[in-house]
């Protein structure tokens, strides 16, 4: 088995929070100086120019990121004028920010059942939302919040303009999870 490939789908799996030494060993089952060699290997092979990005060691996580010298697209992406419109993912996740504000990323994945980072670096960089401090919780999680810009792009004044979430949904109203409104076409 190819255990660098191994080692670069770990990476993108576990995406912003990265992955430890310690935990590359158990989940490889490699000792320590192997996942080491790994982890330089694939660094090596990410130095290449061809290459969008690279392996980088914060803190005492290995995660996968950006190069630099490309941030210049990468804002380009950020604020396309083309793409201002926000997904249906980006607009759930607005909705939970701002209906429980201030909140931690892994709050926000917990709720909606998915993970928000890179929604999140999105919604920051079109200044919809902004860091409010850190939480108290173990690690002091970065707490977000909505900006004005939030309040401007739905034209609202106050984030008490937003509908009363209890009118939105009744209780009495049952929603079968396994009907889909998409039907299977038979062939």
């Amino acid at each position: 088995m190819n255990l660098k490939g191994v080692l670069e789908g770990i990476l993108f799996v576990v995406g912003d929070d990265g992955v430890t030494l310690k935990e590359l060993e158990e989940i490889l089952n490699i000792k320590k100086e192997e996942v080491k060699d790994l982890i330089l290997e694939l660094k090596h092979d990410y130095e290449n120019t061809d290459r969008g990005i690279r392996l980088s060691i914060l803190g005492d996580a290995f995660k996968l990121t950006t190069k630099k010298e490309h941030k210049e697209y990468y804002q380009k992406l950020l604020v396309n004028e083309d793409s201002n419109t926000l997904s249906t993912a980006a607009l759930e996740t607005l909705a939970i920010i701002a209906y429980n504000e201030p909140i931690t990323r892994v709050e926000i994945d917990e709720i909606r059942g998915v993970a928000t980072a890179p929604i999140i670096r999105k919604l920051v960089a079109k200044g919809l939302i902004k860091e409010a401090g850190k939480s108290d919780l173990p690690g002091r999680p970065i707490l977000y919040k909505t900006t004005n810009d939030f309040l401007d792009y739905f034209n609202i004044e106050s984030l008490n303009e937003l509908p009363n979430i209890d009118t939105l949904v009744s209780k009495d109203d049952e929603i079968d999870l396994y009907d889909s409104r998409y039907k299977e076409e038979v062939i």
